[in-house]
């Protein structure tokens, strides 16, 4: 059973409830984004509307009428698209907070901290809310009430966190349940902190701080990977899960499995557990390579980034190179078609014609024909002439080639 919750004189606890209940929302808890207020998505506000709102950068604009009861939001944030909320909020001076809380006292104990400090702050009371605010605004971190009625806080966090776009989020749970199953349950879900009640702002503030510098110092890493073509995801061996990703990570796992986080392709998890155990040995395991076409996507083990319990937390860093620029370099040294020249590429590769008709999306005996043609052109009589000519060609354009 849940006990009263109240953080703040009682009075000013029962005027919050009392606008809540009225689906309005208590002065300063809406989000407080400075841009949600100059953009006007409601298209229907006369210019007195206009005139008379409050002046000020963080004035909260008034709620919808539409507006769900449980979640106190804005008007824009109601009406705008995903992509529309993440441009106006205001990310390059002030970190987004969520808080999802059903207790109206903590939520307004809480926004005035942060909104002081210089957060921005998002407000959600129940599950669903929650849920739809992070994707919708993909905050910097999310404080979270462990017990709510519907979705509890474990199920929210696990939902975020099996979600690619908010696995990143770190989540600070809010729990008046001091018990070790809860705290662990808490953790087990995805959260990387926890608070307990009654909730003392200063302490919130130091644990937002030293998460969101963490996640910041992540997300950079990330990104310069990223920018250099090295995608990267952090595996856990014991389950498999894929416990982040960077964005271009998902594009290429997508595109070479088909598949998407929390699951880490079989393959890799595979080549993963094989060699993890050789890798605190200094002893560097082969990469994994997979090829789409002449593109290939290769897989290094970087480092253990977690506990060393049930095989910890592994780094991979991706790289896909392209053989591309090999194709052209065969069908101008050759005076070949681009597809003679695709055909002797794969057979440089030790395909057969079944396999190359198989990438190629053509018929065994059409390989042949095009395989004919580029004897003819090459004046050999065979594969391994063929192969052995355009490998000696290869190697003086493309030396670091691997056949």
């Amino acid at each position: 059973m849940k006990t009263s919750r109240r953080a703040g004189p009682p009075q000013a606890g029962r005027a919050v409830s009392a606008r809540l209940a009225r689906g309005r929302a208590p002065a300063g808890l809406e989000p407080a984004a400075p841009n949600l207020l100059e953009q006007d998505w409601t298209g229907d506000r006369d210019e007195a509307s206009r005139e008379s709102r409050p002046a000020g950068p963080r004035a909260a604009p008034a709620l919808s009428a539409k507006a769900d009861p449980g979640e106190v939001t804005s008007v824009g944030a109601l009406n705008a698209p995903k992509h529309a909320l993440r441009q106006t909020l205001d990310r390059a001076n002030s970190d987004v907070v969520l808080i999802v809380d059903d207790v109206p006292d903590n939520l307004a104990l809480l926004h005035d901290a942060l909104d002081e400090s210089g957060y921005t702050v998002l407000v959600a009371t129940h599950g669903e809310a929650a849920l739809a605010r992070a994707a919708q605004a993909l905050p910097d971190i999310v404080l979270l009430d462990a017990m709510m009625p519907g979705i509890d806080g474990f199920e929210v966090a696990r939902r975020l966190k099996a979600a690619p776009q908010t696995a990143h989020i770190p989540i600070i749970f809010m729990t008046g349940l001091l018990d070790t199953e809860y705290l662990v349950a808490a953790l087990e879900a995805g959260g990387v902190d926890y608070v307990t009640k009654p909730i003392k702002p200063k302490e919130v503030l130091a644990r937002i701080s030293v998460h969101l510098q963490g996640a910041r110092e992540k997300r950079q890493a990330r990104n310069a990977l990223d920018a250099f073509g090295f995608a990267s995801i952090t595996v856990r061996v014991s389950d498999g899960k894929l416990m982040w990703q960077t964005p271009l990570a998902r594009e290429l796992l997508l595109r070479y499995y088909g598949s998407a986080a929390p699951q880490t392709p079989a393959p890799v998890l595979n080549w993963l557990r094989r060699h993890a155990l050789a890798a605190p040995a200094l002893i560097e395991p082969p990469r994994l390579s997979v090829e789409l076409g002449p593109k290939r996507l290769s897989f290094r083990l970087h480092q253990q980034i977690g506990d060393s319990e049930g095989g910890g937390d592994w780094l991979i860093i991706m790289r896909e190179e392209s053989d591309a620029s090999v194709i052209d370099a065969i069908a101008l040294s050759f005076k070949l078609t681009p597809r003679e020249a695709e055909v002797l590429y794969w057979v440089v590769k030790g395909k057969i014609n079944r396999d190359i008709g198989d990438i190629l999306g053509s018929s065994p005996m059409t390989v042949k024909k095009h395989l004919e043609r580029v004897f003819a052109k090459l004046g050999v009589e065979t594969r391994t002439a063929a192969a052995g000519m355009a490998m000696s060609r290869i190697r003086q354009l493309h030396p670091q080639f691997e056949g």
